[in-house]
This record gives structure tokens, sequence and C-alpha cells, in this order.
């Protein structure tokens, strides 16, 4: 191939080619929602937001007498309000250059870095917000037995069985290989390759780096509990947040309990979202916002928590036997000990959008490229007192966990 003057649009291009090529598993997350922002690549701008209607639900009535419910839907949004990108200088004579090596050089190992930032962030967004969690915190999932409980916990939870994806750390990905290799031999060259695994239970599974770790708050040795009995709610007080505030007392003073963290409610039991039974599973909660406990061990400690309680009506969430009050609160693992979030979910728990961005008027050169839902602008900015071009590469998008009722956390087994 002929050397020739690399300009913004044959670097954009080559940028996109590696940025597709690279996706993995960001490819199969929900992404229907960029058509939504608007019909004009300039009408988008950093904090659009739109909102994503929540799935209305009905309970089923047993005989003939008419019973109409009312149709409440919530929504949650999402906003495309991340820019992210990498910057690189040349001299005019490393502008002279065959496009193969400059895409091996330096845009191939740009995006891969771009695309890591973005896998880390949408994972490291989502578990904060993911209140199920399979398997026992701490343990490496090192067989099929193991891996089994996350699909089993969906199927629990109602998710459909189709487009689900599993995404593990290193670790645990080769310790469920290693386990089931005469099962997996045949798809050894794809997982060496690009870290997928492939479909195991029907769950698309991958390997990857920037799985992120949750790390407990320093609360132990307590028994912190439930303290007030009102305090469920109703699903249209809540439709819109999908959280709730829950006043607790016991714990440790000053200790502090952390975003991400998860916990169980003694005797109180997740429901089938279908079917509205007990499922003999206890309910996991997830803290949504950092805290930290009052002074001294007889105030109150209000935690923000989703699920929220829901005791009754089409969005029941659980069911419980005895008083809400003086319930003891289990915190899943240890104080001040991180924990790896593998996650297997279906593909609507997380939506993705990623939109054009603008061409400043005064940047000359620059240029933009879309494809497949995919988007990267290159704007050059020459410096003439040392001949030499600095390339700004950038990508804008947003991402949401915007149904957390289809994913859960997922470790080994004890």
């Amino acid at each position: 191939m002929a050397n020739t003057t690399l300009t913004a649009d044959v670097v954009a291009k080559a940028a996109l080619a590696v940025l597709d090529n690279e996706l993995g598993w960001i490819g199969k997350i929900h992404r229907a929602h960029e058509s939504e922002f608007s019909e004009n690549v300039n009408g988008y701008r950093k904090g659009d937001t739109i909102r994503i209607r929540r799935p209305a639900d009905f309970t089923v009535r047993t005989n003939a007498t008419l019973a109409a419910q009312d149709v409440i839907e919530g929504y949650t949004t999402l906003a495309v309000d991340t820019q992210i990108g990498v910057d690189f200088s040349f001299t005019s004579a490393d502008l002279t250059l065959k496009i193969n090596d400059l895409t091996e050089r330096v845009i191939k190992p740009a995006m891969l870095n771009i695309k890591n930032q973005m896998a880390k962030d949408i994972l490291s967004h989502a578990y904060q917000y993911t209140y199920n969690w399979a398997g026992t915190a701490g343990q490496t999932i090192n067989s099929f037995a193991d891996f089994a409980e996350g699909p089993e916990r969906l199927d629990e939870m109602a998710v459909p069985q189709d487009d689900r994806l599993a995404l593990l750390s290193p670790s645990d990905y080769w310790g469920l290989v290693g386990s089931q290799t005469g099962l997996f031999i045949q798809s050894a060259n794809n997982a060496y390759k690009s870290g997928e695994l492939g479909m195991v239970g029907g769950v698309d599974t991958f390997m990857t780096q920037v799985v992120p770790t949750h790390t407990n708050g320093t609360a132990d040795n307590t028994t912190p509990l439930v303290d007030g009995s009102a305090q469920s709610s109703s699903y249209d007080t809540v439709k819109n947040t999908w959280t709730q505030s829950l006043v607790t007392d016991g714990w440790d003073s000053s200790s502090t309990i952390t975003a991400g963290t998860v916990f169980t409610l003694d005797g109180v039991f997740m429901l089938n979202p279908k079917t509205k039974a007990s499922t003999g599973i206890l309910q996991q909660f997830v803290v949504t916002a950092a805290v930290t406990a009052n002074e001294t061990t007889t105030a109150d400690t209000t935690l923000t928590i989703s699920p929220p309680i829901i005791v009754s009506g089409p969005h029941a969430t659980v069911t419980f036997s005895s008083a809400l009050d003086g319930k003891t609160i289990t915190v899943v693992g240890t104080a001040s000990t991180g924990y790896k979030q593998n996650m297997v979910f279906h593909k609507n728990a997380i939506s993705l959008a990623v939109v054009p961005l603008e061409l400043p008027p005064a940047a000359y050169g620059a240029a933009r490229e879309t494809y497949k839902g995919l988007s990267v602008r290159v704007v050059p900015v020459y410096d003439g007192s040392s001949d030499t071009s600095t390339w700004r590469l950038d990508l804008l998008y947003g991402r949401k966990l915007v149904d957390p009722r289809l994913i859960t956390r997922l470790s080994g087994s004890a």
C-alpha cells in the first residue's frame, strides 16, 4: 500500500473499525435507545437525557368477577454525559505513513484503552445498583455447578432465557474453564483469542479484566436491626427511583456502609415476579448511597436501598410473616473486604448509547465517523512552532442499569 498523507477522516475511519472489531460483550448489551436522542447529529450535546419506561405489571384474577386495575408505568433516565478520549502528537514527517502502520502502532492501542475504560465504567456503575448476589462472596467459580447458580437465580427472578450474558474475572473464568476442559475444548481457540468462552448453560460467557471489586464498609461485630415496622412502599411512590429509605439501628459507632453493599433481612423472602409466590430465597437489598452510622448505637441510621419493600399488588417484591421492626440485617461478605463482581444478566438490564459529537466550527480538518451505533470524532490541532500536530480522539456515550430485576452478581460456592 502506498504512503498517504493521513487526515482526520482517514484516522477516524481506522479508529472506528478497530473499535467495532474489539467491542466484545459491550456490543451485545441493549443499544436501541440511541436513535431516541435526536435525528440530527448536531443535536447531541453532553447531558442529553431520555426517559425509559418501566413496564406495567398486573395480578391475575381467578374468578369471573371484573376487577379493573390501574395501569402504572414508572420510568428511569439515560443521560449521555460521559466523554472519553485519547490524545497523541505527530510531526509532519510522521503523518506521511501507511494507515496500516498507524493503526497498529497508535490507533489500535488507543481504541483498546477507550473500550476498556468504557467497559470499566459500565460495570462499575451497574454493580452498585444490583441487589441479587448468587453464590458465596469471596469464593472462586471453579465448577459448572458454581456457574449455574447465576442463571438459576435469573430463572427464579423470571428473567427471559434468551440473550443472557455472563462477565467473569480472569480467576473465575479460568477456574471454570479448568474444571470443564473436556467440554469446552472445541471453543478453546475462540476463548484464547477474544475472552469468549461461548454459550455455557444458555449464557454467552466472557472473560473481562475490568470486572469491578466491591469493598464492604467498616461495620463489623454488630447486629444491626430494622427500626420501625411501617417501612414498606407502594409502587406508585417508588416507580421512578426503585429505591426507598430504610431506618435501622445497632451499627458500630461511626462505621461505614458503602454504596453497593448487599444485605438480607431475616425472614424477608423474594417473590417470583410472575406468580407472586415466595421463592424461599431471602430477598437481597443493595445500599445505593454510602452512609456513616450515627455516633451512638441507639441512634438511627437511614439507608437508601433497592429494591423497595413492596408487600402487595402486581409489583410486590417481598413477603414476610412477622413485623419488619427488629428484623436482623445480615451484610453479604466481611467488613473492609473486597469482592470481585462477576455478573450474569439479560442484555436489556443495561443500556448503552454512543452518539456523535459535534464538529467544532473552528476545528479545521476535523472529522467524525459513525457506523452501527458507534461514533468517533478526530480533531487535529497544529503547532507551527514545533511542526507537530496534536490529535484528539473522542467518544461520547451514556450508560445505565435500566432494570436491576434482570441481573445478578455471581461468586463461587464455599
